[in-house]
């Protein structure tokens, strides 16, 4: 589900850093602090809820439903959400919204052509995501799956020529090295396993998909950066995207199946489930994540992946050993570092360096202070994670 998120989100105050909360009213600050918790629970929920609904939707009993008609049905549905939020800004005069979306979709074809690049790798990462999801445990899928981190933050060297520290060069060595001891684990046996399970086709697909991720998420950043665009719109044009290239890969893949058994053959509230949360969910966290900075995010993926796995230990019978509980580890710890902003990093060795004794640091002549930000905040203290400028499918 590729939901264009809410940029301009603001960076957590590092030690030694004043942050904004302080500045404000203690009764602003306490409801900073709720929608700050409020939205680490959303991610939490969000990050897990989809891997394990779509886990629980593949191994019920009875039909199994067509994983290429629920990705076109969360690309219509987040469609026709964005639709209505256009229409609801337009203070529901239809003439208005008809005369925008002509403009801003047809006239201005060429943005709009930008967007089926993406558009197109986020319905093949879609579908990776269930194929994925269907041969590797839940919790070997949500560690493996951030492996998107390392491919982002590498397009984005490759791509935008950014640079990272090198806390965070050694963030992503730990993390590749915490997923290959997963997989290593899932390798040797890692307990019981369904027949139906196919643990070196779920490898390839989750990689493929978080290459995809990482591709789709810069390129998006690049082409947005000379548009003015509205959230909605964005998402609008990439589910009409969506749905079209989602029914072409239907019809190429699982055409004669869903023509003989029908589009809804399998569907159960719990697949109905699994649609809306591809669809919605996505677009919540856009909404949500404004108000999360970077070291929330890296916190919640974290979250995720230990409520990943207790789920699966519990609904699944998932096999919980040393080994995959040392790279989850390494993973966890390697998504954590990974988030903190280079403000954080500089003043913890600040903070170290005074404690040996008093120290005034002067800041370099024509250099902004740490606490200040640009509108585009999220690319500045945040740039090397995967974009909520771009929400990522099933992220």
């Amino acid at each position: 589900m590729a939901a264009v998120g809410v940029g301009g989100s603001t960076a957590a105050a590092g030690p030694g850093a004043v942050s904004a909360g302080a500045l404000e009213p203690g009764s602003a600050t306490a409801a900073h602090r709720r929608l700050k918790y409020i939205s680490l629970a959303v991610l939490v929920v969000q990050n897990a809820s989809l891997i394990l609904s779509i886990r629980y939707a593949r191994t019920l009993p009875g039909d199994r439903f067509f994983a290429t008609t629920a990705v076109v049905m969360a690309e219509v549905l987040k469609g026709v959400t964005c639709l209505l939020l256009l229409f609801a800004q337009k203070r529901g005069n239809v003439k208005h919204l008809v005369l925008f979306l002509h403009e801003a979709v047809l006239v201005q074809y060429v943005d709009t052509l930008k967007l089926a690049v993406p558009s197109l790798i986020y319905t093949l990462q879609n579908n990776l995501q269930y194929v994925a999801i269907t041969n590797l445990p839940a919790a070997t899928f949500q560690v493996t799956y951030q492996l998107k981190i390392l491919t982002t933050a590498l397009f984005s060297v490759l791509m935008l020529n950014r640079s990272l520290s090198r806390l965070q060069w050694a963030s992503l060595v730990l993390l590749f090295t915490g997923v290959a001891i997963v997989q290593a684990q899932q390798a040797s046996g890692g307990g019981p396993r369904p027949l139906d399970q196919n643990p070196g086709a779920g490898l390839v697909a989750v990689v493929a998909s978080c290459l995809s991720s990482g591709f789709a998420g810069v390129y998006f950043e690049k082409i947005l950066k000379g548009s003015s665009g509205s959230v909605w719109l964005r998402n609008l044009q990439l589910g009409l995207f969506g749905t079209a290239l989602g029914l072409v890969g239907l019809w190429w893949a699982e055409g004669t199946a869903v023509a003989s058994h029908g589009f809804f053959f399998g569907y159960t509230p719990a697949v109905w489930g699994v649609v809306l949360n591809q669809a919605f969910g996505g677009l919540l966290v856009a909404v949500v994540v404004k108000y999360a900075d970077n070291i929330l995010k890296g916190f919640a993926t974290s979250l995720s992946i230990v409520l990943s796995t207790v789920a699966s230990i519990r609904l699944f019978g998932f096999h919980l050993d040393p080994l995959f509980a040392l790279g989850a580890g390494l993973v966890i710890g390697a998504v954590y570092l990974y988030s903190l902003p280079r403000g954080a990093v500089k003043a913890i060795a600040s903070a170290s360096a005074s404690a040996s004794g008093p120290c005034i640091h002067q800041q370099p002549p024509g250099q902004p202070p740490p606490t200040q930000l640009s509108s585009r905040g999220d690319l500045i203290t945040e740039p090397f994670l995967p974009k909520l400028l771009t929400k990522v499918k099933g992220s």
